[in-house]
């Protein structure tokens, strides 16, 4: 791989060096089958994939070790998460925007998207829809639009949201922002602020982003380092996989992660695996740098193994054999029943002239439900940890001493017996159910079985919201 031909000077206040990136890369010798066995049984939770190691790893073509490495993955996944897999939707609130990313359908020079900014009321009656399919936590998605989405838009959303139906938390994904913007946006009830860099490679970043304030890389590059000093204990990073080489975009959100790590004690909450998506009125219209499927599965390994705290995040942009066959390799967390067009799921049809991208698995939610339970997984629908205080540092802590999956298997549980309860579909409720009394029997020996016991019966009989 060759330099690339300019970056900007590294800064202090840069989380990422591109230049230093290239070299790590440059540096990298592929592991020998046997070096990578020693290493890969030598990880944990606790002693995770270093930058030298990633970048070693990402250079190995040999089968077994990737056979290995994932396999790795998955039990590290489970030492720290058990056998839940969080189920999310998003919500679109607006598709006016005033940048021009080149591969984004919400860009300001497609005239041919029909734009919509939801009120207020309307974000709730979406809200309601999904709270009928048993979502209990959304992430809201704004375009970058100063004049449509301020933060003062964004937090009255939140707060009507809340105010008017049953979700239990809100995540959001927004323009960056000063800190004060933040505050407000963290007061008025926002769990993970998500932003993601789309590529950490300076040149690539200011081709396809030619204009608007997204264009101006530094400010995006360090929004988490004003976001978590205004209250977001909890941030979610990634890159947008097909823009650059994929090998250099994984070591930067990695030491991207690393940084958050050293200056405030906490990795990444969750980290984004989104691959490159044709868009309506979008002038890219293939990836200049395609991922393959193997490709993106090695991506998930390495960030498991990388960040073992992270939750490990698959959109419905990728197909559903694909996203299944990640919950067996890293993947901890996947969206279901997406729809990229703001109002697009209480008008139930299709509408690619309003989408941000071409959804790829377009199962409903109760197929999903099914999909994660055949793999012998138990949904999550939880939501405790946001409302019990365990975030930011503490998450971190807990999660790599293996202490926040005595809460998730329970919480798992209690939440997909209360979805089960409120199901329509009495085979989908007896299965759910099913996978209710076999996770039970895996809480024999655990403290909390008592009271998981008492809680169940309550959520049985029709109460909600029942955590630890």
């Amino acid at each position: 791989m060759t330099l690339p031909q300019r970056t900007p000077s590294h800064r202090p206040d840069f989380p990422v060096d591109a230049e230093e990136t290239f070299r790590r890369l440059a540096g990298a010798n592929p592991f020998r089958r046997r070096e990578a066995f020693s290493l890969l049984r030598s990880l944990s939770p606790r002693r995770r994939l270093s930058l030298a190691e990633a970048a070693r790893l990402l250079c190995t073509e040999d089968p077994m070790v990737w056979e290995t490495a994932s396999a790795m993955a998955r039990a590290v996944r489970e030492q720290v998460f058990g056998r839940r897999v969080v189920l999310f939707a998003p919500l679109y609130l607006s598709n006016d925007c005033a940048n021009n990313c080149l591969y984004c359908g919400f860009r300001r020079e497609n005239r041919d998207a029909i734009r919509i900014t939801l009120s207020a009321q309307q974000a709730v009656a979406e809200a309601r829809h999904l709270e009928s399919r048993g979502f209990r936590r959304l992430l809201l998605v704004a375009g970058e639009h100063p004049g449509k989405t301020p933060v003062e838009y964004i937090a009255g959303v939140l707060r009507a949201i809340y105010r008017e139906t049953g979700m239990r938390i809100l995540h959001v994904n927004a323009a960056p922002m000063p800190v004060d913007a933040f505050r407000e946006l963290k007061a008025a009830g926002a769990g993970v602020y998500q932003c993601f860099q789309e590529t950490y490679h300076p040149e690539t970043y200011a081709r396809v982003h030619p204009s608007g304030a997204k264009a101006n890389y530094a400010f995006r590059l360090t929004c988490m380092d004003r976001a978590i000093p205004a209250g977001f204990d909890d941030v979610g990073i990634g890159a947008l996989l097909g823009l650059f080489d994929y090998r250099f975009e994984v070591l930067s959100v990695l030491r991207h992660a690393e940084h958050l790590y050293e200056r405030f004690g906490t990795f990444p909450h969750t980290i984004s695996v989104p691959r490159f998506k044709r868009a309506f009125g979008a002038p890219l219209s293939m990836a200049p740098l395609p991922v393959s499927d193997a490709e993106f599965e090695r991506v998930v390994v390495v960030y498991r193994l990388s960040v073992p705290s992270a939750g490990v995040v698959v959109s419905t942009r990728e197909p559903g054999t694909l996203r299944e066959r990640c919950l067996d390799i890293g993947a901890s967390q996947i969206s279901a029943g997406s729809r990229t067009d703001p109002g697009g799921y209480g008008d139930g049809g299709r509408r690619r002239e309003s989408e941000q991208f071409e959804v790829d698995d377009t199962r409903p939610v109760e197929e999903i439900v099914r999909a994660v339970l055949r793999h012998g997984y138990v949904p999550s629908l939880c939501t405790s940890c946001y409302r019990r205080h365990r975030t930011g540092d503490t998450f971190t802590e807990m999660a790599l001493d293996g202490h926040i999956r005595d809460f998730c298997l329970p919480n798992a549980l209690l939440t997909l017996a209360e979805y089960a309860v409120g199901n329509a579909d009495p085979e989908l409720r007896e299965r759910c159910l099913a996978a209710v009394e076999d996770g039970r029997r895996d809480l024999a020996g655990s403290p909390l079985r008592p009271e998981f016991d008492r809680l169940l019966s309550r959520v049985l009989t029709g109460e909600k919201d029942l955590h630890f």
